[in-house]
């Protein structure tokens, strides 16, 4: 569906993008994550054609962005982080428009354009001119656009920027419902909304692809899951003993719970196994009654910044310098890259 081919952007010294390479499958929603100044907007504007790489190229559904732009783009729709409104218009006004540069068929234009607007209900202020609307109801003419002519692939930079509560809500349902017949590139600085939306996860620093994988497959991949339970028992000791003697537990904690007689133990697994079944039978056999067990998982806000927790040196670009948030055309970006 879409294949990065070791990708270099480079703004005078700046290495903006580090020979990153991936691969996009059809059908899932991806996350790209990265702190402000890691790459992402730069990666998202050469995929779709807005900017040229330096080295490296971009495969569209087997069209290069570069050599075939046309064929290549047929297949996108992109939300950038500021949508490209024409703020004089209307709603309607900038989709039919934005029909017209996207050359659909004349006949089907008004359908088309009527469908996005009921699927991102923002067919009651249709009439209305843009630059009256609510910074959340502009969100929402930019990702109108995105999906007008229904591509196969919407890449979305921060699609919930200023929306509200319920809006964010509306929008997640919309973009898990487009995932039934799109592929989806999400960029977000909200990781809970990336936890719960997205499939599999790509996480880029200073320019590098460092982890890719899903929430889950990362969890494992950095920590393993700690197994939590709730024992009745009044000795510490033998408890220990208990958990220690499962086959491939490893680091046994045991401290006294709230209530009387119980034990919480925490048990790290070796090698990422899945224990729970072991230390189920483990119990049962001993007769040690088992009040709760639950894995103890990792957030993702967690394993975002474990790979991301380490800061540029003073004067060279990074996450919070100003010379890294200068973006393509030289304005000052405050997302990234």
């Amino acid at each position: 569906m879409i294949e990065v081919r070791d990708l270099v952007k480079r703004y005078g010294d700046h290495l903006a993008v580090d020979h990153l390479s991936f691969r996009v499958e059809k059908g899932q929603i991806y996350g790209f994550l990265g702190p402000n100044g890691a790459g992402k907007t730069t990666t998202m504007n050469i995929m779709t054609g807005y900017i040229g790489p330096t080295e490296g190229e971009v495969i569209i559904n087997g069209h290069n962005i570069l050599d075939e732009p046309e064929e290549a783009k047929r297949s996108i729709g992109y939300l950038p982080e500021l949508p490209p409104l024409y703020t004089d218009m209307t709603p309607r006004e900038y989709l039919n428009f934005a029909a017209e540069l996207k050359s659909l068929d004349p006949g089907e234009l008004e359908e088309s354009v009527q469908k996005v607007m009921k699927l991102t209900k923002i067919d009651d202020v249709q009439d209305r001119l843009i630059k009256n609307l609510s910074k959340g109801y502009r969100q929402r003419v930019g990702l109108a656009q995105a999906i007008l002519g229904m591509p196969e692939i919407l890449i979305l930079d921060e699609p919930t920027v200023g929306l509200d509560p319920k809006q964010i809500l509306e929008i997640r349902e919309l973009i898990r419902s487009l995932s039934k017949e799109h592929t989806i590139i999400l960029s977000s600085h909200i990781l809970s909304e990336v936890s719960e939306v997205c499939d599999r996860v790509l996480i880029i620093h200073h320019g590098r692809l460092i982890a890719t994988g899903s929430p889950g497959e990362l969890e494992r991949q950095l920590k393993g899951t700690t197994i939590e339970l709730t024992v009745k028992s009044d000795d510490i000791a033998a408890v220990q003993k208990l958990f220690e003697s499962v086959e491939g537990a490893g680091r046994v904690t045991c401290t006294p719970a709230g209530a009387e007689n119980e034990i919480s133990v925490a048990v790290d697994p070796k090698d990422n196994l899945d224990l729970r079944e072991a230390l189920f039978r483990a119990c049962a056999k001993a007769d040690c009654p088992l009040l709760m067990m639950r894995p103890s998982g990792v957030s993702l806000e967690s394993i975002f910044l474990e790979l991301t927790s380490d800061r540029a040196a003073p004067g060279e670009p990074g996450e919070n310098s100003t010379e890294a948030e200068v973006e393509d055309d030289g304005t000052k970006d405050g997302d990234d890259e």
